[in-house]
């Protein structure tokens, strides 16, 4: 589930069509692709002749009033108007995005202008209250029929929208979307920081470390010997269709074991933790490291941190993202003495100022818990513990002082003495 700023919330379900209803979603699902590829087409005509994008209004009135009656496009009315027309409202939303993007008035990562749907991927129609009701364990679609549904939990009030949505391994949904109220939970007096790793999912402020399931690692021989088995099938053939689903059932038993795992850990953290801070990965830029690029796709960083900030404004918690840039992998959270950065490699080290040994995942993580603002967790004081002037003057810089000798243990054990 996804929860935006007005506390909507997404229940999906999975449903069952018949084989009638099969032919008849995937005649909807084509008349929503169509519509939504011809404005889009019209749109970026429009565009490179240096004129403005048309509005939502023009847009309808083309490709649906007005195409409805022509020859090559009367099979629209086969479908119901209620999706054909949330399609292009989504287009226009999807432009909005863009613009807004471009501009500056969207936070977070840029947005790619919109994009021509493809007939072999993930395929959605979304029908408002006009175009669908609920009727007992049934759901009904205009043009559609009663769909038989699988309702694992109850809807928590009157749903606003469904969507129908057929993934790539060919299984069915419908996504409602629904209005809830924050669940208060108790008030809880702890804090937890959170640093994510690769090795280790995530490493916790109170030394606990959580190991992630790694799927597609699991899986990765089988993934390469289907793709190998589909690019020998000649396209367009019964057995390339057929080799291409094999590959899509096994990816998405890959994220649904993946976003099992996040859910389960994401709700743990915010019913025990009054507070969560995570560190602010710059996840996009280590993604272009072809090296590590399949793993951290693997473990689905952002994703987690969706899931913490949703959950936290449901259950009425704190989550709090502290700057990348905040050196806590370089500081004694004891003495708050810096000593620069350190090589991966080093797993363990022992700070000369205090003589504290330091796990560098577990030493990281209650740095960034005492840097999103909980006092409790600063040497129990409420304040930073007093240093020498010569390791103060270094907690300023990125370097080390040569008249200090820092000892390190790296990932075998072995101590190393660093001098500069």
């Amino acid at each position: 589930m996804i929860y935006n700023n007005n506390m909507n919330a997404r229940y999906r379900y999975r449903i069952y069509p018949t084989s009638e209803q099969q032919l008849a979603l995937a005649k909807l699902f084509g008349c929503v692709r169509v519509v939504w590829n011809d404005a889009l087409g019209y749109c970026n005509y429009e565009r490179s002749e240096g004129r403005a994008k048309p509005k939502n209004a023009d847009l309808q009135k083309r490709f649906i009033t007005q195409a409805k009656k022509t020859i090559e496009r009367e099979w629209l009315l086969e479908v119901s108007a209620v999706p054909l027309q949330q399609s292009l409202n989504d287009l226009d939303q999807a432009y909005k995005n863009f613009f807004d993007s471009v501009k500056g008035k969207r936070k977070g990562q840029r947005v790619k202008p919109p994009r021509f749907k493809k007939r072999k991927s993930k395929q959605s129609a979304r029908f408002t209250k006009a175009g669908f009701s609920i009727k007992g364990n049934k759901v009904y679609l205009a043009k559609i029929g009663n769909l038989e549904t699988v309702w694992s939990r109850p809807l928590p009030s009157q749903p606003s929208s469904v969507t129908v949505i057929k993934d790539a391994a060919d299984r069915y949904f419908l996504s409602f979307v629904v209005e809830i109220e924050p669940i208060v939970l108790l008030p809880s007096h702890k804090s937890i920081g959170i640093d994510l790793g690769i090795k280790t999912f995530a490493t916790l402020s109170n030394g606990e470390k959580i190991d992630a399931p790694k799927p597609l690692k699991k899986k990765l021989k089988r993934v390469k010997k289907l793709n190998r088995r589909l690019s020998r099938k000649t396209k367009s053939s019964k057995r390339r269709e057929k080799a291409r689903k094999r590959l899509a059932k096994l990816h998405a038993k890959v994220a649904d074991t993946r976003t099992d795992f996040l859910h389960k850990l994401s709700t743990r953290l915010i019913r025990e933790n009054q507070a969560i801070v995570l560190e602010d990965l710059n996840t996009s830029g280590m993604m272009k490291n072809r090296k590590l690029s399949r793993a951290i796709s693997d473990l689905g960083w952002s994703t987690f941190r969706q899931f913490l900030e949703a959950k936290a404004e449901k259950y009425g918690r704190d989550f709090r993202v502290i700057d990348r840039w905040e050196p806590t992998s370089q500081v004694c959270h004891c003495c708050k003495a810096r000593f620069g950065k350190l090589d991966l490699s080093v797993r363990t080290w022992t700070c000369m100022n205090c003589d504290t040994t330091h796990d560098r995942d577990v030493n990281a993580a209650i740095n960034i818990q005492v840097a999103g603002g909980h006092s409790e967790t600063q040497n129990g004081r409420g304040g930073r513990r007093k240093t020498n002037a010569l390791l103060a003057a270094s907690s300023e810089t990125s370097t080390t002082p040569k008249a200090i000798q820092l000892s390190l243990f790296d990932m075998h054990g072995i101590t190393v003495a660093l001098v500069r």
